[in-house]
């Protein structure tokens, strides 16, 4: 089974009207101002995953600052995983920050969505008060027993909209200090994987940590599967295509490309998932 973990759906009224909430929401301006950004619904998605062989797809909205939007979001990512329970897993989203955040937290999960994600802070780094911020979000995800997934980026190289001024340093801190939960960083990390060849203490706060593969063709040479693979084990590695940025085959064709052995390209691309949401393969 084909699990692509990193997937963004919007409903028809915030696709067909997007310049309508851009006030206020500078992050879903800075990312979805050009027309060439795309927005997709489920119906694309799924067409998407029939023609590209992918079984199942976490799916998640936008981390909106307003608490109507986020709601809006994660009511229909409800909606679609109740109509394809086969198909999508949700996670839900909002502002990390906002002061509504725990309750929509508690009530999406209550609703039957399996993780939460893609938090993001767009606009700014994820300072000490930030982290601590998210002190009642990460309890739940805990009680819970679901991930959570993280929006990183490598510090270093060339801009791009929703790259934030993030350390590797802001990452460590924030696993530093939630080390009882499972997260789920995006987009490898932003690299912070490296330092578990320190002999010291890196790898055990890495211990119930995964990290995602979305937009890799766009930031990393395909050497990154081996290369994470042989620093911190194949099963840390999950498939996500940041659908629609890309397609799933960018990345099959990178993965067989490096000469990946069978069994680690079914981990990557299905089995890790399916262990770390707990479904039957």
């Amino acid at each position: 089974m084909i699990i692509d973990f990193h997937t963004h759906i919007f409903p028809r009224f915030f696709r067909d009207n997007r310049e309508d909430y851009f006030a206020g929401e500078s992050a879903f301006r800075l990312l979805y101002e050009s027309p060439k950004s795309r927005l997709a619904g489920r119906e694309q998605l799924l067409k998407s995953m029939d023609a590209e062989g992918v079984h199942r797809s976490v799916i998640f909205g936008f981390p909106w600052t307003h608490s109507d939007h986020f709601r809006r979001h994660n009511d229909y990512i409800l909606e679609t995983v109740e109509k394809y329970p086969d198909r999508f897993t949700g996670f839900c989203c909002f502002d990390p920050l906002s002061p509504e955040a725990p309750v929509e937290a508690e009530r999406c999960l209550k609703e039957g969505l399996s993780g939460i994600g893609e938090l993001a802070l767009y606009n700014e780094g994820l300072s000490k008060s930030h982290i601590a911020g998210l002190k009642h979000i990460m309890i739940l995800a805990r009680e819970h027993d679901v991930p959570v997934m993280l929006h990183t980026n490598e510090p270093v190289g060339h801009q791009y909209p929703g790259k934030t001024p993030m350390t590797l340093k802001q990452i460590y801190d924030f696993l530093q200090a939630y080390p009882l939960n499972r997260i789920v960083l995006a987009h490898w990390g932003g690299g912070i994987f490296f330092y578990a060849l320190m002999k010291k203490e890196v790898r055990e706060v890495l211990q119930d940590v995964w990290f995602d593969t979305a937009a890799s063709p766009f930031l990393y040479a395909p050497e990154i599967y081996r290369t994470v693979g042989t620093i911190l084990g194949y099963e840390k590695i999950l498939f996500g295509t940041d659908y629609p940025l890309l397609s799933p085959g960018r990345y099959f064709q990178e993965m067989e490309g490096v000469g990946l052995p069978s069994e680690d390209m079914k981990a990557i691309t299905g089995g890790n998932a399916a262990s770390l949401l707990g479904l039957s393969m």
